[in-house]
């Protein structure tokens, strides 16, 4: 019985040391300045501290990705498109920008697209991250995420390819889900 009481001393000073060591760390980070990296507020998410689903995008490809995405809103769709000359379909102008401007050869199509990489919460995603829509497992839809809620994606028949908002009515509808290369 007098064993325990030292045990959860030695683990109260060894926590206390670490805590010591931890604001030391802290107050040093918070002397650096401009330089250093800000410390997280208390409603800063785990997620913007740490990002725990890698991709493999690095953050110069997904940039890449999202600027070449958003130069081609106003291409005409084409059903089995995969080229800006002939026009794109979603899992086409997915590919296509992926190919060109990351290196990284994607599956053709949606329902490939549906188990590519690993899934993801929105409270996470980040640009070049993949937008699939679909009321089951399999998408039916797929577009590329910007940043700022939104996504650019090659709607469908007669349409162009378009910058559009996740949190539209029309979308929500559609369950999106995401998912990171």
């Amino acid at each position: 019985m007098g064993y325990r009481p030292i045990l959860f001393k030695k683990i109260n000073n060894r926590n206390r040391r670490f805590g010591c060591i931890l604001e030391a760390l802290l107050l040093a980070a918070a002397l650096v300045g401009c330089g250093s990296v800000p410390l997280p507020s208390e409603s800063t998410s785990a997620a913007e501290i740490f990002d725990p689903v890698p991709g493999r995008l690095n953050t110069e490809q997904a940039n890449d990705v999202t600027l070449y995405a958003l130069g081609l809103v106003g291409t005409p769709y084409r059903y089995g498109g995969n080229t800006p000359e002939t026009g794109f379909d979603c899992s086409g102008l997915i590919g296509h920008v992926y190919q060109s401007r990351a290196g990284i050869k994607p599956p053709r199509t949606t329902a490939e697209l549906s188990f590519w990489g690993r899934s993801i919460p929105q409270e996470i995603l980040q640009t070049g991250d993949l937008v699939l829509f679909g009321k089951s497992t399999i998408a039916n839809h797929a577009g590329i995420y910007v940043g700022g809620g939104r996504f650019v994606h090659a709607p469908s028949t007669g349409g162009t390819v378009r910058l559009e908002r996740l949190d539209a009515r029309h979308w929500q509808a559609q369950q999106p889900r995401f998912r990171r290369p």
